[in-house]
């Protein structure tokens, strides 16, 4: 399979989790307990293949300006999240006083469409470069998508939107993955714009809406499953290509 059609596969697969998550959500699914694994997990494989492969490769694509563009990849979802949609963070929503308009609901929406475009980005520029770096980046976004699907169910649930909303919007949430992918694979010249870019992403992703999950949780348990995500992304890259 070649790389455009992979990483398309790969998009819609990580698209379809992000509805996986809603509908797990929407039935009460008592597996819906197992996502904060996922989410201790994907944190730290998305911290390990940011800073140990997406920083590396952007700055060899584009020297220049790579810490700039992972810099404002960071401070961009920074902004959005303190000005659209505060009070957002993953996991089931239980403060259904901070959602009662059906506005504050869809700005969260509209955050999490901006991270979700971007792990598109992610995923379409790691296979412009190597299939390799395709499959890491996919893992990395995979291991989140689920609980990220959930979290945006939850939102619209407790904004007063009924099921259909909810799992419409976890719909959204895996149609922007996919346009991320393409954006990229129509234009492969801006991978080096893009990688750095969704590096910053991935990095605030992963450290300040996941990490402070993790965090929550009493007990080493947690802290061990991320770090555990850690280990495992170290020891694929030791397997990988040099």
């Amino acid at each position: 399979m070649s790389a455009l059609w992979l990483s398309l596969t790969l998009g819609l697969v990580a698209g379809l989790a992000d509805i996986l998550g809603g509908f797990l959500l929407v039935r009460r699914s008592p597996s819906a307990r197992a996502l904060r694994y996922f989410v201790a997990l994907g944190a730290g494989f998305m911290l390990g293949a940011a800073v140990l492969e997406m920083v590396p490769e952007g700055l060899h694509l584009n020297p220049r300006w790579a810490p700039m563009l992972v810099l404002m990849g960071y401070c961009g979802v920074h902004l959005l999240e303190h000005t659209l949609v505060p009070h957002f963070h993953f996991g089931e929503e239980t403060h259904h006083h901070e959602f009662l308009s059906a506005k504050t609901s869809y700005s969260v929406l509209l955050g999490l469409a901006t991270h979700t475009f971007f792990d598109g980005v992610a995923i379409g520029s790691g296979f412009v470069l190597s299939h390799w770096l395709g499959w890491i980046l996919f893992f990395a976004v995979f291991l989140h998508k689920i609980p990220e699907g959930f979290t945006m169910a939850s939102v619209m649930l407790a904004s007063g939107r009924g099921a259909a909303a909810a799992l419409n919007s976890a719909l959204m949430l895996g149609a922007t993955t996919l346009v991320g992918v393409m954006v990229i694979n129509m234009h492969p010249a801006w991978v080096g714009m893009g990688l750095p870019l969704s590096a910053g992403v991935t990095i605030y992703v992963a450290a300040t809406d996941l990490v402070p999950e993790v965090n929550r949780e009493p007990g080493i348990r947690m802290a061990l499953v991320f770090f555990g995500g850690v280990v495992v992304f170290f020891l694929l890259r030791l397997l990988g290509p040099g």
